[in-house]
């Protein structure tokens, strides 16, 4: 990353900062109504200034102003053409009326009731862009962009003032530069954006996923020289987002379709706008909000049966309570799907439920004949000698659709003290080779707040990768095994397993020999006698405290 790219990012977040003080200021700092206004707001002023940008691609006149103020003039003046101009953009950006411009809000902030047209404004532009910039819900209803902001302010007196910062802000920065960057500024200031809103993500989205960990998934699913045209990405626990938005950027945002389900509303407007910034419009149609376990929201073209990928990327909740539902998914029209079974509910802790064994036999319902997956999954998933964990792992050898494994380093998610590994799934791995990584050792340990969390450096996640690739086998390291190796332990995924057991051989002549014999025979007389002298003076002690 050169300076001006650093620059850039850093002006970014300062941006975020400032709304984020602003917030604080008028009392709702970290409160449930933050995340809202800051994501409302970075949405609209980059709509904004995205539409600033394209606009003056399609228009000759507006291409020689450089500065976006004499852009927004310029558009004022062309009344008669602006429609013109507003059908000639892509898809891809929101349709701004003049009275929707930042500049224009800016020239009426002392307006009487200015919150009111601050308010107006929001849901005005999400109206007028519903069919293509909304999500919706699993019974198809369309979730807006935008709902206004002074809503989250208590007193009315409070609300004009509140408006009147967020626009004084909004009109100091822009974009523009921006969007000459590529996928990893904008996952660098989107995880920037959501980092103090990532602890709720609600059920189904419970960890975020670090945008390292989400790029090695993308890099082993398709190789950095691989093309990739015409395909489909899937995320049935989507939180906000990384996992398929690293892998559509592995593939070509253009060259891939991205769909998606989360049971948290929170989540989907974080992936929502995600998708936006980094130019993945065309999918926000497939972004649904809803139980992906109990209502599936993608179907085949027939509606006969659930939709196949071609690619599958998931970090599902590894425990949670689905009692309310449990039998339901256990009844035997689903057996297909949730082949392994549907987990018991405990006696005492429900929230122990495993339920990404859930989204593992989901996800392999759902992948294409010819398709790929990566699946987040708690390390002891890997070993597990019974129950469901065995079943999967069971079927995975027997269909000869397991690629490899790749288990991380503890505390890699900072949320949660769960060891990890990643399952790579491929079906047309019959007959092949599976790797087995061992990264555990990887990494180095940061302080986040109150948690600690390990970070792998670049160079790790090289080798990471490389390995992969590159099917290498290194000592203690990473193991290549067959499918019969694997039926032979159980089926069993841990690396460790397979590493070949090294003995050290050193050659003694009889002297030396005798010599070492000897000094381990001094050394257990040793032992004995510490231990001996250690026992009585346990026993005087005892014998002692029977009388106090």
């Amino acid at each position: 990353m050169n300076n001006e790219e650093r620059e850039i990012i850093n002006k970014t977040k300062e941006l975020i900062d400032e709304l984020k003080s602003i917030s604080e200021n008028n009392g709702i700092g970290n409160s449930p109504s933050e995340y809202k206004i800051i994501t409302e707001v970075f949405l609209y002023k980059f709509l904004n200034d995205k539409f600033l940008y394209e606009i003056k691609k399609v228009d000759e006149n507006l291409a020689k102003l450089d500065k976006p103020k004499d852009v927004e003039k310029a558009l004022e003046t062309m009344k008669d053409d602006y429609d013109f101009l507003l059908l000639r953009l892509g898809p891809d950006t929101a349709k701004l009326k003049i009275e929707h411009l930042i500049s224009y809000l800016f020239s009426h902030k002392n307006d009487e009731d200015f919150y009111k047209l601050f308010d107006d404004t929001l849901i005005d532009i999400a109206n007028f862009n519903i069919d293509i910039f909304s999500v919706r819900t699993g019974g198809k209803e369309k979730i807006r962009l935008f709902s206004g902001i002074s809503q989250h302010i208590t007193e009315t007196s409070k609300k004009n003032n509140f408006a009147r910062a967020i626009i004084d802000k909004l009109v100091e920065f822009s974009f523009e530069n921006l969007f000459k960057q590529k996928y990893d500024a904008f996952a660098i200031v989107f995880e920037y954006l959501i980092k103090d809103y990532n602890k709720d993500f609600g059920k189904y989205a419970e960890y975020y996923t670090p945008n390292s960990i989400a790029r090695i998934i993308a890099r082993i699913l398709v190789k950095d020289d691989e093309k990739v045209e015409n395909v489909t990405v899937y995320d049935p626990s989507a939180g906000s987002g990384t996992l398929v938005l690293a892998l559509a950027h592995q593939i070509g945002e253009e060259n891939c379709t991205i769909y998606t389900q989360d049971i948290s509303q929170k989540s989907n407007e974080f992936l929502r706008l995600n998708l936006i910034l980094n130019n993945l419009v065309h999918s926000l149609g497939n972004i649904v909000h809803g139980n992906t376990l109990t209502e599936p929201a993608h179907y085949n073209e027939t509606k006969t049966r659930l939709a196949e990928f071609d690619y599958i990327v998931s970090n599902p909740p590894f425990k949670t309570d689905f009692s309310e539902y449990r039998d339901e998914l256990a009844d035997d029209k689903l057996r297909e799907r949730f082949f392994a079974g549907v987990p018991k509910i405990p006696n005492k802790d429900k929230d122990k439920m495993a339920i990404y064994l859930m989204f593992i036999q989901h996800i392999i319902y759902s992948l294409s004949k010819k398709g790929k997956a990566a699946i987040v999954v708690p390390t002891g998933f890997l070993t597990a000698q019974s129950g469901i964990e065995k079943k999967i792992r069971e079927k995975l050898v027997e269909e000869e659709m397991i690629k490899g494994v790749v288990s991380m380093p503890s505390n890699i998610f900072a949320t949660t003290g769960t060891n990890v590994s990643v399952l790579f799934i491929d079906r047309a791995n019959k007959g092949g080779k599976v790797l087995l990584v061992d990264a555990s050792k990887l990494g180095d340990k940061v302080k986040e707040g109150k948690n600690q969390r390990t970070v792998l450096r670049e160079d790790e996640i090289e080798k990471i990768v490389r390995t992969f690739a590159k099917q290498e086998v290194i000592d203690d390291f990473s193991v290549e095994v067959t499918y019969d190796q694997l039926k032979e332990k159980n089926c069993s995924f841990s690396a460790g397993q397979y590493f070949e057991v090294k003995i050290e051989y050193v050659e003694l002549t009889q002297e030396e020999f005798n010599k070492k014999i000897k000094e381990f025979s001094n050394n257990l007389d040793k032992y004995f006698s510490e231990g001996k002298k250690l026992e009585n003076e346990i026993r005087q002690r005892l014998e002692e405290l029977k009388y106090v």
